[in-house]
């Protein structure tokens, strides 16, 4: 991890401030109920905790003890279904197909082969008809774009902007 993200976790409640509003937008239209969503580099849950709020099943995953820690206690405080996880995203293997797998400006702290090998590894646990959200650097897109167009399964382009890419499982 280039920048300490576990210490800046354990100084400052909220680090990261609120949900992102990208994310925020998709969740307040998406159609699924009870969803099964997989927050990828969650720190301490601001965009779990509002999905999870919004009554989906959550597995947030974070290299930071402090970030999950943080996560977990706010989802035991609020009754939240989270299940916070303290991993390294590059040896990480989710448990099944999730609906929804979000990665908000996480991708971008790998080197080019280990981001190309998480988004692989993630895109292989998306369900049929699932979703996939990344926010990143824009000059990153276009190897996730080379990434998706070579998996095994097939995908459709749903929202593309500088720095977005929203991909859904056909």
């Amino acid at each position: 991890m280039a920048y300490n993200y576990d210490e800046l976790y354990g100084e400052t409640p909220d680090a990261l401030g609120a949900p992102t509003a990208i994310f925020v937008d998709f969740f307040d239209a998406f159609a699924r109920s009870n969803a099964r969503v997989l927050d990828v580099g969650c720190g301490q849950g601001r965009d779990a905790i509002f999905i999870a709020q919004k009554g989906h099943r959550v597995t947030a995953v974070d290299i930071s003890p402090n970030g999950i820690r943080d996560l977990k206690g706010a989802a035991q405080t609020q009754g939240l279904d989270i299940t916070g996880v303290v991993a390294d995203i590059t040896t990480y293997q989710p448990v099944g197909a999730f609906d929804a797998v979000l990665i908000d400006r996480t991708l971008h702290m790998l080197d080019v082969l280990p981001r190309h090998t998480v988004l692989d590894t993630l895109l292989s646990h998306v369900a049929p008809d699932g979703m996939v959200l990344i926010a990143d650097e824009a000059s990153n897109m276009a190897g996730f774009e080379t990434i998706i167009a070579n998996h095994s399964n097939p995908w459709t382009v749903t929202h593309k902007n500088r720095g977005y890419l929203f991909i859904q499982q056909k």
